[in-house]
């Protein structure tokens, strides 16, 4: 079955949708134009159960279908980054340094398309709880969702999401059965020396020499700790010390990123990062103190969901177009907290030929919307019938 032919019908509408949402990026939880927006449509479509103001921005609307049943949760991201937009398009962002660099103007699209069709339909039993949530990019509203007991309060037992990928053809879908994304954590690491003139070194204690040795002992942890069939990435990606070149600095700082899939080799690797800075800085004479801030969790795919979500993928899409086999991502994503309450499954869906995400030339697939808005509403038909 290809896409829902209703749903075609929309493709214009969904296209202006998406160009306004592209035009006015919000960042982070401050969505709440884009909220309205949302709620403007949602209520156009005859929906009245809505909830505003979750997770300070973000948009919980329900459909009742005909008769008793289950709820089916699904989620689309709203916010944009901080980062200019460099396409020249007629429909560019109007807001200085903020950008949809990462195609959630077309996430948010996709469910409004299929919000549209199930309200119009409502051929299924049970409901489905649209879950429009605001900052993905760096501020886990997808916890604060689940803080907020969004999942509880509605008694969302499965949770869907789609991304946009760029490279994989445009009505192709990807996943992947187990972890799809990767965790990712931030490390701090502060480094206290003794400044001294640089003629004269050995009167001081260089905090320099120990952060650039750090910068390389690090980096034997996945090189030697972590066995090479499982997947780490550690990567020091600030390094910020001194003002002037005469002068060696008292402090140095540097910033890394930590990305697992698996709970007990991010013990091992923090447990070496521990170990690594104390020890270095006692080789060179330093204090040196260092903190892990805690990110988004891996995103574990439930295995049977994923199957059924592949399933319907291929209804719309045909088999040729449905990989389930993906390779998992050392990106993360904060859909990660919902599927770590309720079972559920994560796709990508092609963008085409298109720049890659988080690019100043990035744009998203207009024509990838009718694909998306038609999977939603097939998971809500498919399981809910």
């Amino acid at each position: 079955m290809p896409i829902i032919n209703r749903i075609g019908d929309y493709h214009e509408e969904m296209k202006e949708w998406r160009r306004h949402l592209h035009a006015h990026p919000e960042i982070m939880f401050d969505c709440h134009n884009t909220a309205a927006f949302v709620v403007e449509r949602l209520r156009e479509f005859g929906i009245d159960q809505i909830e505003t103001e979750v997770a300070t921005s973000g948009v919980v609307a329900i459909i009742e279908g005909q008769g008793e049943g289950p709820t089916v949760g699904l989620r689309a991201d709203m916010d944009a980054l901080p980062m200019p937009e460099e396409t020249g398009l007629d429909y560019a962002s109007t807001v200085d340094g903020a950008m949809h660099a990462c195609g959630h103007d077309g996430h948010t699209t996709m469910l409004l398309g299929a919000a549209k069709y199930l309200a119009e339909t409502r051929n299924f039993k049970g409901r489905v709880a649209l879950m429009f949530q605001p900052a993905e990019e760096g501020g886990g509203g997808a916890r604060v969702m689940v803080e907020e007991g969004v999942l509880d309060r509605h008694r969302v037992e499965h949770v869907y999401a789609l991304h946009n990928l760029p490279g994989l053809p445009v009505g192709s879908f990807e996943t992947v059965a187990g972890p799809i994304m990767a965790a990712v954590d931030t490390l701090n690491i502060n480094i206290t020396g003794k400044g001294a003139h640089a003629a004269y070194p050995h009167e001081g204690v260089d905090p320099v020499i120990c952060a650039a040795a750090l910068a390389q002992n690090l980096q034997t942890i996945v090189s030697r700790n972590v066995n090479p069939m499982d997947q780490v990435v550690l990567s020091v990606t600030q390094i910020h010390t001194g003002t002037v070149h005469n002068v060696i600095p008292d402090t140095a700082m540097l910033q890394a990123t930590l990305r697992t899939f698996k709970t007990d080799v991010r013990d091992m690797v923090v447990h070496r990062i521990a170990e690594i800075v104390a020890g270095t800085a006692r080789a060179f004479g330093v204090t040196a103190d260092y903190c892990l801030e805690d990110g988004y969790p891996a995103t574990i795919n439930d295995p049977d969901m994923t199957k059924f979500a592949a399933n319907v993928a291929a209804e719309i899409a045909g088999e040729d177009l449905v990989n389930t086999d993906a390779a998992p991502s050392m990106g993360a994503e904060d859909f990660s907290f919902m599927l770590n309450e309720c079972p559920g499954a994560y796709l990508f869906i092609g963008n085409g030929d298109t720049a890659m995400l988080h690019n100043t030339g990035y744009d998203f697939a207009d024509d990838a919307s009718v694909h998306g808005a038609s999977f939603f509403a097939r998971i809500v038909e498919k399981s809910l019938s």
